[in-house]
């Protein structure tokens, strides 16, 4: 998820961590929001075009660094959108974190983006199967050793909605994160995460930074859009800024730039910011302000963030049945199986025609991706 520095002190280490976005109270893009209205996550799969009847079977794992939920809210918005609860294991990596652990009362805690998690990818897993989700919650303080437990626990997909612009992590850092996310997909488990809500700057010094561990070539790197019923662009709430409210995007300064990444546009002439990775991969909803309706502290809620992007993804694919490990690749050589977002900024790096560095390949057509697994 995205946490702003500004209005979250929390860290990991030295890493500050986002937070994850709810809507504006006013301006122009709220008001125009409004007439288009939140997703419940049924709907939003019944508009990507989600497959169903699947056989199902893939684990998903999510990790988390703090936070917590109650079994009392997953009932509830399980049974608001018509579906059976998920079956949900706490998995304390290091000891240090486990559920319930919820500061109520407070509308910017981690508690959200616990919450989101588990609501959106086991909704869109339910979406895809017709059957409950299985999830693993990994609790830990650092996300590599969280991913590393998780594929040794056997889970299929892993969702990731923390992170931090890359000179935050070093190179030591977020090769050790690609190290992990390596071995977790060799072993069969694909893993998302989240691009990050600041815009092109991912809240870091410069105007252009990308968020690891979504720049790792092993993590598959979900931006964020701003979804209609009737259209769709890239999610910038401040156009033309490059620290504002909306997707991550751009070139890694620490990985190189992929192979697997057909018709990437490499990065700017002259440019002084990275040149190698381009982040995202893919995309879906994130905008706030048509974002995702869920359940937290007992009363409904929209946010919205990357950090809903990741789950989704999750959720589509865990519904697959089967472990496929680094999808990356077939994704970016199966192109028709998403729908192409050509309009919009995210500050330095605008969307057009093919992919780019807002939105990766584009939205999924997920009955199209079902396909090619």
């Amino acid at each position: 998820m995205s946490y702003s520095p500004s209005n979250y002190s929390s860290t990991f280490g030295s890493v500050p961590y986002f937070k994850l976005r709810r809507p504006e109270s006013a301006g122009a893009r709220a008001a125009a929001a409004a007439a288009a209205g939140p997703w419940t996550v049924p709907n939003l799969c019944a508009a990507y075009k989600w497959p169903t009847g699947l056989t199902g079977g893939g684990v998903i794992a999510i990790v988390e660094l703090g936070g917590g939920w109650v079994q009392s809210d997953i009932d509830l918005f399980f049974k608001s959108v018509g579906q059976p609860s998920p079956q949900i294991t706490d998995v304390s990596v290091d000891g240090t974190q486990n559920s319930p652990n919820q500061s109520v009362g407070s509308s910017g805690d981690a508690d959200y983006e616990v919450a989101l998690d588990i609501q959106v990818s086991g909704a869109a897993y339910y979406t895809a199967t017709g059957k409950a989700a299985k999830i693993r919650v990994y609790w830990s303080q650092d996300i590599a050793t969280a991913v590393t437990k998780a594929a040794a626990d056997g889970c299929d997909v892993c969702s990731i909605s923390w992170g931090a612009d890359e000179a935050n992590w070093g190179n030591t850092g977020a090769e050790q994160m690609e190290a992990a996310a390596h071995a977790a997909s060799s072993g069969g488990m694909a893993v998302f995460a989240a691009s990050g809500d600041n815009d092109s700057s991912d809240g870091g010094q410069t105007p252009a930074n990308v968020d690891c561990p979504s720049s790792c070539p092993h993590v598959v790197a979900c931006g964020g859009t701003y979804k209609t019923t009737t259209s769709e662009t890239v999610w910038n709430d401040n156009p033309g800024q490059s620290n504002g409210e909306g997707t991550g995007g751009g070139y890694s300064t620490i990985f190189p730039v992929q192979s697997f990444q057909i018709g990437a546009p490499p990065a700017p002439a002259g440019s002084t910011a990275g040149k190698g990775r381009m982040v995202p991969d893919v995309a879906a909803d994130a905008d706030p302000n048509t974002g995702y309706e869920i359940i937290v502290h007992g009363a409904q809620a929209v946010v919205g963030g990357t950090s809903a992007v990741a789950p989704l993804f999750a959720g589509l694919f865990a519904s697959f049945g089967t472990k496929l490990g680094f999808v990356t690749p077939k994704l970016w050589a199966n192109q028709k199986a998403f729908n192409d977002i050509t309009v919009g900024d995210n500050g330095m790096y605008k969307a057009g025609p093919g992919p780019d560095p807002c939105s990766g390949v584009g939205a999924p057509i997920g009955a199209s991706i079902a396909v090619l697994f």
